[in-house]
């Protein structure tokens, strides 16, 4: 193509074309091709409108890469050396840039003309119908002949800009994934300072005319990027919700252009600094910050940084972000088919996905799953481009995007009836110990303003969720909260043997129709038990209650159990103190982490069959047998959170954060999942919190973004290195306002023959996570040391065959590891000496059944912290500087006396303070003269003003604002009595359980691995 050459006249974009008046033509924008010209195409079938927001990626595959990788520039987290750079070979998650020509919606109206650039190359035209004379006439006439072009329009999001969102690519469902739709005026917290279009939301008013944009003046047309809202000028198009086939997403609130939408979700984790414009891609297709590795550990590819991303000048090293916590769009796109309901595939009733391949010039489609060739309906029918590709495909989130959501019909519904808006009851022991401690009354007061931001979908005004309250102690104590009444009405349940709901009417009530009688209950609960002597306390009837009242009011919801003693009073479910240390480290040890009674998985499989899950918060102070609790709550998909010796002056913020969290966020109710996979792999196992009736269906009575689900693939059969290896993860689920959806999530992974190719595409974070959970199953049925062997076998194994077939030949007593996979090790170590798998005597049963279950639902990047804590020395970077200081090797060696260190692993905070730390550092922090007059546990900072306070206290929120679980600060003096579980997550180090040390460990597994290959 010539780049000089002067434009074909047709109209500009975003002008009526002819023969469709006021309609915007969808225009295909791309690279163009080095050979001939685009030929424009007429249209079919007349224009398709778009959708309304700037879209995510679609997906597509790239072919698999053998060979070293290709040398690119993305940085690895500040501080750590870049270890973590494996993708999955070259996914992508997007619309590859270079191969397939993206398609722009064309409802969106573009933004003014832009000044014209003397040779400028050329933009591809809308294709359209060919322009009549008069026209030509007129464009010829308004034309610079001189080399200009025709003006670009502003990116609507499918140029080459990196995107606005993506779904995970490992699986995991992090914050905005699964459940991502956060309440009106609720961002989600990782995009704030990205300025995301599904965040943002401008005014419709009429195209800018004040942003212009300047095309570079070399190379091949270019969309500019959209890293940021829309222009205050450009509004969302495209069709009215009502329509069927057409996609649905919030209408835009009104908002000054520029205005963020922000939530009670607390302050924004700091993980990217507002300047960075966009994310480069990662191999997994990914958009953000290449994985970071532990700290100071060897970069695997010394010249090639991160491969898979873009080459260009290096930008300033970002904060560490979580793999998985890639920002993504609010919401998936909602697509609705009408009464007929989506699009599947006859035989393995796969649903409509990018892959689907159209043939018979677009009547047929043959699935990519079965190769089952289906009809496609008559409503559904459009005709091909000359790839063969669905002219709307961008015009349809289900044929190019990786996630999206389908309205489901009534067909999906149980009983063939649609479901009732969900509820939530707040059930509230006040047995002597709950009144003692303050807990019932902070409770209380809390949930007066707690209720008022109950989750609500898209722009609702208000949340539809209704709400009941009851309490108990031996005995369970209902309320009708009717609005028509003056005062609470109490009403008692004695025979907690045969639990009944005393009320229909009044239980479950709207928040705010019935205001000023819960808040005159929330204020007569606290005074009514306040002289109570009754200790004793019942468990498995107040869950049966919860669940006959959903029941009764036919529909899915949440049960918030807030629980402080061992349940011995007369009662289904009654529990003995079984606590007994002695059977640690034998055979018998395993029944520690089993439930005591069946009644408990009963009532978990009734609960779910229900929709009804259940969030667990534990106050005890002593035993309580968590691994027996905390079955319903597990099988339901629900929360346990445990805060021992509670105590109201040091454990409320703690407490009130994580109920602000868990109340507020969106979950799924009564939700079903299952995979489909390709031929040649299957799903064979399955880990997280929930409920499996048969090998295929994962059931969830209550689903959220803080769980996940791993799933384990087996290889049964011929794969292709062509076709690659394509999963589909469908999730029916009810919204929280009552609307049944299928959340699709789509992924495409290569193939390879050579096993090279498999060790250098590994992700270690995510074998670790799997071998965690695979252990901590283990545990239920097998010997504790039966299980740790499994693990160091497995790994052995890993090694072994990396030395046997990949690795260049070297003498035997060299320990050779592949470059992905050298913290195998240090990581798997870590696995071995954690509470569950290697108890040290300060650890007590309770603590061991609640991580157990903990770690179940965790992610990728949550599991990388957890077993292996990051160590952060403060004053070593400079004061003025915002960035988080890099981590070091969590080993007492690294801690020097004159320093302050801050370890985190997601559930613990401590700051560590040297004995011989600087007078003015310590007077700056603590507002105390000397080390010695230091608070030994002490959990709150004094609020100073000077840098180093505010720099520390700074760190500590974003550290919080990082993870799903409040973290409770401690401070920990140097050779102080605390130092000792400060030192236990060190895990570098020997540990007083008798873990062996990061180097001993790596001498015994190069002993296992030399024992294999002789």
């Amino acid at each position: 193509m010539n780049v000089n050459q002067s434009v074909p006249p047709v109209p500009s974009f975003g002008q009526p074309q002819p023969v469709y008046p006021g309609y915007h033509q969808s225009s295909y924008g791309g690279q163009s091709g080095s050979t001939a010209p685009t030929i424009p195409y007429g249209a079919y079938n007349g224009p398709v409108p778009g959708y309304q927001q700037t879209p995510p990626q679609g997906m597509s595959r790239a072919p698999p890469s053998s060979g070293a990788p290709p040398a690119s520039t993305a940085q690895a987290p500040c501080g750590q050396a870049a270890y973590g750079q494996f993708g999955q070979g070259d996914v992508q998650n997007g619309p590859s840039s270079t191969v397939q020509m993206q398609r722009l919606p064309g409802s969106q109206p573009f933004g003014s003309p832009l000044a014209p650039v003397g040779n400028q190359p050329a933009v591809l035209q809308p294709y359209g119908p060919p322009p009549t004379s008069a026209q030509v006439t007129a464009q010829l006439s308004g034309m610079q002949i001189s080399g200009a072009v025709a003006p670009a329009p502003p990116s609507s999001g499918l140029g080459y800009g990196p995107p606005t969102s993506l779904a995970s690519a490992s699986g995991s469902f992090p914050n905005s994934g699964l459940y991502g739709s956060y309440p009106q005026g609720q961002a989600p917290p990782l995009s704030q300072a990205q300025g995301h279009p599904g965040i943002q939301t401008p005014q419709r008013s009429a195209p800018s005319q004040a942003s212009g944009f300047t095309p570079p003046a070399s190379g091949g047309p270019r969309l500019p990027s959209m890293t940021g809202p829309l222009l205050p000028g450009q509004s969302f198009g495209g069709p009215s919700v009502s329509q069927p086939n057409h996609v649905s997403s919030p209408p835009p609130q009104a908002l000054p252009p520029g205005t963020q939408m922000t939530g009670p979700l607390g302050p924004l984790p700091p993980m990217h600094s507002p300047q960075q414009p966009g994310y480069q891609p990662q191999q997994n297709g990914s958009f953000g910050p290449a994985r970071g590795p532990q700290p100071n550990y060897g970069s695997p590819y010394p010249a090639a940084p991160t491969f898979g991303s873009q080459s260009g000048p290096q930008p300033l090293p970002p904060k560490r972000l979580d793999p998985d916590a890639i920002p993504s769009p609010a919401s998936p796109y909602v697509v609705d088919h009408g009464e007929s309901g989506p699009l599947r595939c006859n035989r393995c009733k796969a649903y409509m996905c990018p892959f689907m391949q159209f043939i018979e010039g677009g009547r047929r489609f043959q699935c990519c799953f079965c190769s089952c060739i289906n009809d496609v309906p008559p409503q559904y029918f459009q005709h091909l481009d000359h790839t063969g590709k669905r002219v709307d495909a961008y015009d349809r989130p289900e044929l190019s995007l990786g996630s999206y959501e389908f309205l489901a019909t009534v067909d999906y519904c149980k009983n063939n009836k649609f479901p009732s808006p969900p509820a939530f009851i707040f059930m509230i022991d006040v047995s002597y110990n709950a009144i003692r401690t303050g807990l019932v009354r902070l409770l209380c007061e809390e949930l007066k303003s707690l209720l008022d931001f109950l989750p609500r979908e898209g722009g609702a005004e208000e949340s539809a969720i209704r709400v009941g309250f009851v309490t108990y102690n031996k005995v369970l104590h209902f309320y009708n909260v009717k609005s028509s009444l003056a005062q609470p009405q109490m009403m008692v349940v004695s025979d907690v043997a045969d639990m009944f709901v005393p009320l229909l009417d009044g239980f479950l009530v709207n928040v705010n129709e019935s205001r000023a009688v819960i808040t005159s209950l929330l204020d007569q609960i606290p005074e009514m038990f306040a002289d109570t002597r009754e200790t004793e306390t019942v468990f498995v009837p107040v869950i049966q209650a919860g669940m006959e009242a959903l029941k009764a009011a036919e529909c899915a919801g949440k049960l918030f159990l807030f629980h402080t003693s061992l349940p011995i009073a007369e009662a289904p479910g009654k529990l003995k103190n079984r606590d007994d240390r002695k059977l640690i480290n034998t055979d018998k040890e395993k029944t520690l982490f089993q439930p005591q009674t069946g009644a408990y998985q009963t009532l978990a499989k009734e609960c779910v069959a229900q929709g009804c899950c259940v969030d667990l918060f534990l106050f005890p102070n002593q035993y309580v047998d968590v691994a027996t609790l905390s079955v319903v709550p597990q099988l339901t998909g629900g929360s346990v959170y445990k805060y021992a010796c509670f105590q109201v002056e040091n454990d409320q913020e703690r407490f009130l954060s994580d109920l602000r969290r868990d109340v507020q966020k969106v979950v799924g109710f009564d939700a079903v999942m299952r995979v489909r996979t390709s031929t040649g792999i299957r799903a064979v196992d399955f880990f997280g919190a929930f409920y499996m009736s048969n090998t295929t269906d994962v059931e969830l009575a209550g689903l959220d973004g803080d769980k996940t689900v791993t799933v384990e693939f087996k290889h049964d059969d011929r794969l292709n290195e062509e076709s690659g290896a394509l999963l589909q993860c469908a999730l029916l689920y009810t919204s929280c306002a009552g609307q049944r959806r299928l959340r699709i999530h789509n992924l495409a992974l290569n193939c390879c023959t050579q096993l090279a190719d498999l060790y250098r595409n590994c992700e270690t974070d995510t074998l670790i996570n799997y071998m965690a959970k695979f252990a901590y199953r283990g545990v239920l049925n097998s010997p504790v040391k039966a299980v740790r062997d499994t693990l160091i076998t497995q790994c052995a194994q890993i090694l072994a065959c990396y030395r046997k077939n990949c690795a260049s030949p070297s003498s035997a007593g060299q320990l050779i590891l592949p470059e992905c996979m050298k913290l195998l090790p240090v990581y798997l170590n870590c696995v071995l000496k954690s509470d569950v798998l290697q108890p040290g005597a300060e650890i007590t049963t309770d603590d061991r059944a609640y991580v157990r279950q903990l770690v179940t639902s965790m992610d990728v990047a949550e599991t990388n912290v957890f077993f292996y804590p990051r160590l952060l020395p403060l004053t070593k970077s400079p004061i003025e500087s915002t960035t988080e200081p890099p981590a070091v090797r969590a080993s007492e060696e690294r801690l020097s006396n004159g320093d302050m260190y801050l370890l985190e692993n997601g559930l613990n905070l401590f700051l560590w303070v040297g004995a011989s730390v600087q007078q003015g550092v310590v007077q700056s922090l603590f507002s105390v003269s000397s080390f010695s007059q230091i608070t030994s546990g002490l959990s709150v900072l004094p609020v100073l003003d000077n840098p180093l306070s505010k720099k520390v206290r700074g760190l500590i929120d974003s550290l919080r604002a990082q993870r799903s679980r409040y973290m409770k600060l401690i401070v920990v003096k140097q050779e102080d009595k605390l130092e000792m579980l400060f030192k236990h997550f060190l895990v570098e180090d020997k540990s007083l359980s008798g873990g062996a040390s990061y180097v001993d460990f790596l001498c015994h597994m190069h002993k296992e691995i030399r024992q294999l290959l002789s």
